[in-house]
């Protein structure tokens, strides 16, 4: 069984965070077309766009940066990143509960 290239794992845990973030957007835009609260909408978007910034932009640039600490064999942690990422899914996970529990339906 060979190993992976460096920094696959890394690679898809950030396009699985990114998924879904689309994921639960769909799920708070499918509540808002149901209820016809505008408002979730808005809530939708933004985690749409997020999660679409995360597999777009945040992904491929975590994947270069660690392949170029890797080659020069600097530490490759980023707890910076990993905050920021997990703040922001902890938001969007508290307001789509709040979608859940808040909106009543039609």
């Amino acid at each position: 069984m060979s190993t992976p290239p460096p920094g696959t794992r890394t690679n898809l845990a950030w396009q699985r965070t990114g998924l879904g973030l689309i994921a639960i957007a769909a799920l708070i835009g499918a509540r808002a077309f149901n209820t016809g609260a505008t408002s979730l909408l808005l809530i939708a978007g933004a985690a749409g766009l997020f999660g679409a910034g995360v597999l777009g932009v945040l992904t491929p640039l975590r994947l270069s940066r660690l392949q170029r600490q890797r080659a020069a064999g600097d530490d490759v942690a980023a707890p910076g990143a990993i905050a920021f990422i997990t703040a922001a899914v902890v938001l969007i996970g508290v307001l789509a509960g709040v979608a859940v529990l808040a909106v009543p339906s039609r």
